[in-house]
């Protein structure tokens, strides 16, 4: 039996410990993870081992060598240029002339080979992949067998409303030599995007065996020091080197321990080591080999490489420091803090949470290291949410973080490319914008400023002035202490997912693009937006009917940011209006607190007679309409309105999500029009209503009513202008519909869970375009994972009110009985 070891990783989210040491010499409890996955092999009888390599590969055959210290024979494989992993095992193919182990050397893991490979001679499999259950899918490729384990569908890196298993790829494959048969050598090939599905597609004998155990894929700083907990406290059979002279305390040969110092098991100590009187080393820290820790610093849950000094009084707290470095007396590195390798760190001097010190950097006496990105919490987060990058105000989100985001944006992108920035009218959204521009600038990005606005207006700025992205920052309408900030494409849209991660990992590793000072261009102040966007919808409106129907409004709404917007387009379309004046002292108000409003309005316009009332939210984004009766039009009555409009003026088919109400499809069929359903976040709807805008030579203006309130509005009131109708009249040609929505908690670990159990047993037709759909004979059920929070969210629809709430109900009981198993 022979076995490929995928070695080439540079491990860019690792840096900098990675900086100057391939991915797979990265230690883990003193011993480079490679070493580990050796044993593994020769632990299930496999000695004779290949290793790809393609970063620092010296470093690797140098330890190793032809691996008789390890009990094995090694050779290697050397990529010049990056082919995928299939391609990188394809250098090797004269080598594998039978059944092979495929396995990376940058993983952590105890999973049993023998049985996968007994499984794989069951089968007669051409290729079977070793699986595993985790608890959060969404990082990683999920694999769906049958009940005999052959493999019917890949997903790769899902979203929550596309996870249907639970169980992923661990990268581990059992292979036949002529699987290397199906492409040519030379050519960049992965395993899980290219071979697989060709094995797949043409019914070769494709499975997956699912094994419990440990399986870790060290991808980022935190699964590093979280696997070296994994191995102290016995989670994974790992060999420990050194003589467990305690309970959970393992010491390495020539160490020595002072008599006062205090070790705090499970705790690791290497080799010719030196603890001072006094020190402490508190739990889940490793000590590497040569490591001194003088009288009473300490130590807790931190990971120390080989030959790292800890000066008297110093304090290390939840870090990950690099070898050979220096931490003199009295300083101290914080919690998530990175030191790279040869870095000295001069007394009294203090390393923030969450700061990363590149390789051979030097911090000055006294000098504090601060960033101030909170990146952690309590649950797995994403820097994007459903809304773009939000934050508290100056905390979360300051002038620094904007700048280094902004960057991290711009190294993404082309040097000289145009990007559009824009904000509300409030200050803190002003300095992100500026701060934004700052390090798009400092990646050699042309910066055009639209100024002062909302959403819409910058989607439309950035769609016409020739930009290939563009960012607006706003008050959060969740809340008015947070900044949101939206990344948008060429198109005006939301970045794709894809985007959103290039950003996070250039982020993480701050591998940011700085050009020389004369390719930095200066920011272009691009005028008068705002009444470029207003002219843009009058020119859609027709202007002779609302001028002669003379439409009055009851509005509320953010007059600092709107009143630009509405003031001109009301004005020019003869629609007059009053507003409800509230009070707010000029401060940032969020979505709730105009919602609150609400009766105030209601009641303003039922005085006022045939008057129609809308509460427009602060962005622009939002719209809450009341008909002349006074009766609040629902978000889901909205969202058929528009459907109905759209229906009326054959502009194309309706583009909904998949929570919007059967109601909708009636009134295609009515009106011998077509349905689009889409995903329910932001950032799929848009992407689909502007593909099918470009699709139709952009005939179809009023899907963008989901998105912008005062198109909105100003649609719906010239067609029943145009037409001689009321708001009431349109509401009441729709069907009548029952919906229901409910949000149950359900922790992290568990949605995977959740998902898969519904989808293996449904309880009727299933739909799996967002979350997990499911066709009752009187009405349906949506259950959707909520990506920012640990719920998953409920929506039903019913022939009667009565019906939706027992569907609620009955998911409600489901997944709270699947959470408690």
């Amino acid at each position: 039996m022979k076995a490929i070891i995928m070695a080439g990783g540079e491990g860019t989210r690792l840096r900098p410990l990675t900086c100057g040491r391939p991915k797979p010499m990265m230690p883990v409890v003193n011993r480079p993870m490679m070493e580990h996955i050796v044993a593994l092999l020769k632990k299930h009888g496999i000695h004779d081992i290949g290793v790809t390599l393609q970063y620092l590969p010296e470093a690797i055959r140098g330890y190793f060598g032809n691996g008789a210290d390890f009990g094995v024979h090694m050779r290697y494989y050397v990529e010049e240029t990056p082919l995928g992993t299939a391609g990188s095992v394809k250098n090797a193919q004269q080598f594998l002339d039978e059944t092979f182990v495929v396995i990376s050397g940058d993983a952590l893991t105890d999973l049993d080979l023998t049985r996968a490979l007994e499984f794989h001679r069951q089968k007669g499999a051409i290729a079977t992949l070793v699986l595993t259950p985790v608890e959060i899918p969404l990082e990683y490729g999920v694999v769906i067998t049958d009940r005999d384990g052959r493999i019917t569908q890949f997903l790769e890196k899902p979203g929550w409303g596309e996870v249907f298993s639970d169980t992923v790829n661990t990268g581990i494959y059992i292979l036949e030599p002529e699987v290397l048969n199906y492409f040519e050598p030379g050519r960049k090939f992965d395993f899980s995007k290219d071979l697989f599905p060709i094995l797949l597609r043409e019914k070769q004998p494709l499975f997956g065996v699912s094994l419990t155990g440990y399986w870790c894929d060290i991808g980022n700083l935190q699964q590093y020091v979280q696997a070296h907990q994994d191995c102290l406290t016995g989670k994974v059979a790992v060999s420990i080197p050194g003589t467990q002279v305690a309970p959970g305390i393992w010491v390495g040969q020539n160490s020595e321990i002072h008599a006062a110092a205090t070790i705090n098991g499970p705790v690791l100590i290497g080799d010719n080591c030196r603890i001072g009187a006094g020190a402490v080393i508190d739990a889940y820290t490793v000590v590497g080999n040569g490591c001194i820790v003088q009288d009473q610093a300490t130590v807790k849950r931190s990971v120390l490489w080989d030959n790292v000094f800890i000066g008297a009084k110093s304090a290390v707290r939840g870090a990950v420091v690099g070898s050979r470095v220096k931490i003199n007396a009295n300083a101290s590195v914080y919690e998530g803090s990175v030191v790279g390798s040869q870095s000295i760190i001069k007394e009294r001097a203090l390393l923030k949470p969450d700061v990363k010190l590149w390789p051979g950097k030097v911090v000055e006496t006294g000098a504090t290291v601060e960033s101030s990105l909170v990146w952690g919490t309590a649950k797995p987060k994403n820097l994007f949410g459903m809304e773009g990058v939000t934050g508290l105000a100056n905390i979360d989100i300051t002038p620094e973080f904007a700048c280094r985001l902004g960057a991290a944006f711009g190294t993404n992108l082309a040097i000289g490319d145009r990007v559009g920035v824009s904000s509300d009218r409030f200050a803190a959204s002003r300095m992100i914008k500026e701060a934004l521009a700052c390090g798009l600038q400092s990646a050699g990005l042309q910066v055009l400023d639209f100024g002062e606005g909302i959403t819409p207006m910058h989607r439309y700025a950035v769609k016409t002035g020739g930009c290939q992205a563009g960012i607006h920052v706003r008050i959060s309408s969740q809340r008015a202490d947070k900044i949101n900030m939206v990344f948008t494409n060429e198109r005006g849209g939301n970045i794709s997912r894809g985007q959103e991660r290039k950003i996070e990992n250039t982020l993480a590793r701050e591998d940011v693009r700085r050009v020389e000072a004369h390719r930095v261009l200066p920011v272009v102040t691009v005028p008068d937006m705002a009444d470029a966007y207003v002219n843009h919808l009058i020119k859609n409106m027709n202007v002779e009917a609302l001028k002669k129907a003379s439409p009055h409004m009851v509005l509320f709404y953010d007059r600092g940011n709107l009143d630009p917007f509405v003031s001109k387009a009301f004005t020019s379309l003869g629609i007059t209006s009053e507003n409800i004046e509230a009070e707010s002292n000029g401060e940032p108000r969020d979505w709730q607190w105009h919602k609150e409003l609400l009766r105030e309005l209601t009641a303003a316009v039922k005085r006022k007679g045939k008057a129609a009332g809308a509460i427009l939210d602060p962005n622009g984004d939002q719209l809450i309409l009341v008909d002349g009766r006074g009766n609040v039009v629902s978000e889901e009555m909205l969202t058929a309105l528009i459907s109905l409009i759209i229906l009326k003026e054959q502009a194309g088919p309706v583009i909904v999500p998949v929570t919007a109400p059967r109601a909708i499809d009636e009134l295609a069929s009515r009106y011998k029009g077509m349905v689009v359903r889409t995903k329910t976040s932001q950032q799929d709807f848009i992407d689909k209503i502007i593909n099918h805008h470009i699709q139709s030579g952009g005939a179809v203006q009023h899907h963008f009513m989901n998105f912008d309130a005062l198109l909105t509005l100003l649609k719906v009131l010239e067609f029943c202008a145009r037409e001689g109708i009321t708001i009431e009249d349109l509401v009441e040609e729709i069907p009548g519909f029952f919906l229901n929505k409910r949000d149950v908690e359900v922790p992290w670990e568990a949605k995977g869970r959740v998902i898969r159990r519904l989808i293996e047993d449904p309880g009727g037709r299933l739909e799996l375009l967002d979350g997990v759909k499911v066709y009752h004979p009187e009405g349906w059920a949506l259950v959707l994972p909520d990506p920012e929070e640990p719920v998953c969210r409920i929506f039903t629809e019913g022939a009667t009110m009565e019906i939706a709430e027992e569907l609620t109900n009955f998911y409600t009981d489901k997944i709270q009985q699947i959470t408690a198993t």
